[in-house]
């Protein structure tokens, strides 16, 4: 179908804004451009409990998570890490997400302020998102009051982290994780699929922005293809069920679907949900209604997890 009108037109105001793309921006630009765009949302709702812990990373260095607790009997721990390839995005970007996240899945919501690059390049940021999976698993019934189901999710960069922290976490027989939520994830270190060279693809995210975000996240090329930055390349047997979803109109869709399908071939339970008429970020652009439409689904796929 076509590119939802919504879409359309944000990207149409976008446009006459003067808005540049992302990879002729500095970092520092990019980031400022992405919070200019989150507060648009406004405050998100009230929950029960708003907490900031600091968490300590493999390499002694701490970083912040925030705690989101609604006011139900918690059901679940979601583990998130918020997108932005790597580069942008922060915990406070996505508080708004997380708090509409935490109420609509009656689950406490661990939203994860990872460090970024190009100052902490990979493996950084996989470092700290498993140590707060690490934490969360630690101090789980202080946080939901049982030994509830703990899960990992994330979009975009985020559910890359949300992949690796899943693959570490069988290697190292690490926390024991329930299940995964992975949104138009960055699955291969790859430029090359159909959906990376078509030009209807070329919206808000294209192939030269990707490949910005790759080199500022992994630097040394050589380093791209182990399985926790490219998680398409990994063994994927004996990984916790998985919900995936996609964007009609996005360059990471192919490999977003090849790793589902990846994941049906090694055995685990996966859905796999393609967004008609959408481009990447719509799960995080709480503006357009294509993503009340996509957390419904997710909600779903969580409340089918538990």
């Amino acid at each position: 179908m076509p590119l939802d009108e919504a879409t359309t037109e944000l990207i149409d105001q976008m446009a006459e804004a003067g808005a540049p793309p992302l990879h002729e921006l500095a970092p520092a630009e990019a980031r400022e451009m992405a919070g200019a765009m989150t507060e648009m949302l406004g405050p998100g709702p009230d929950v029960a409990r708003s907490e900031d812990h600091t968490v300590t990373s493999s390499d002694g260095v701490e970083f912040g998570v925030t705690l989101l607790v609604p006011d139900v009997p918690v059901r679940g721990v979601l583990v998130f890490y918020h997108g932005g390839g790597w580069v942008i995005g922060s915990a406070a970007d996505y508080d708004h997400l997380c708090r509409i996240m935490a109420n609509r899945t009656g689950c406490a919501v661990v939203n994860v302020d990872y460090r970024l690059a190009p100052e902490n390049p990979y493996p950084a940021a996989v470092d700290d998102c498993y140590a707060a999976l690490e934490w969360a698993a630690a101090n789980i019934d202080s946080v939901a009051g049982a030994d509830v189901p703990l899960m990992v999710c994330g979009d975009s960069a985020g559910a890359n982290l949300a992949a690796a922290v899943t693959l570490r976490a069988r290697d190292r027989n690490g926390p024991r994780i329930a299940w995964q939520g992975l949104i138009y994830p960055v699955a291969d270190s790859g430029l090359d699929t159909a959906s990376y060279t078509a030009e209807e693809n070329q919206l808000m995210l294209n192939r030269e922005g990707m490949e910005w975000f790759w080199d500022l996240y992994c630097p040394d090329v050589s380093r791209r293809a182990e399985p926790e930055a490219s998680p398409l390349r990994a063994d994927l047997s004996g990984l916790p069920p998985a919900h995936v979803q996609t964007a009609e109109y996005d360059v990471l869709r192919d490999e977003g679907e090849a790793y589902a399908a990846k994941l049906k071939a090694a055995g685990v339970p996966v859905e796999l949900s393609r967004q008609a008429g959408q481009m990447h970020g719509y799960f995080a652009l709480l503006m357009l209604p294509g993503s009340a439409r996509a957390m419904d689904e997710f909600v779903e796929a969580v409340d089918a997890a538990l």
